[in-house]
């Protein structure tokens, strides 16, 4: 009875250990995914670039060069 307790108490703090892993990875998947004022702003100021035309198409590009 004992040794199944200490054997369930161990698959437990294995489980546990490796929900701590997978959380770890997780909160830094989400930080590495999300975007700062920084990014808002640069895609911002590409979306009214885009509206102005002031960007050229890559084929526009490979033509001028």
């Amino acid at each position: 009875m004992e040794t199944q307790i200490v054997n369930s108490n161990r698959e437990i703090l294995t489980k546990l250990a490796k929900l701590e892993a997978d959380m770890k990875y997780l909160k830094e998947y989400l930080e590495d995914t999300t975007l700062t004022g920084e990014d808002i702003e640069t895609l911002q100021a590409y979306e009214a670039d885009k509206k102005s035309g002031k960007l050229i198409s890559h084929k526009q590009l490979k033509k001028e060069l």
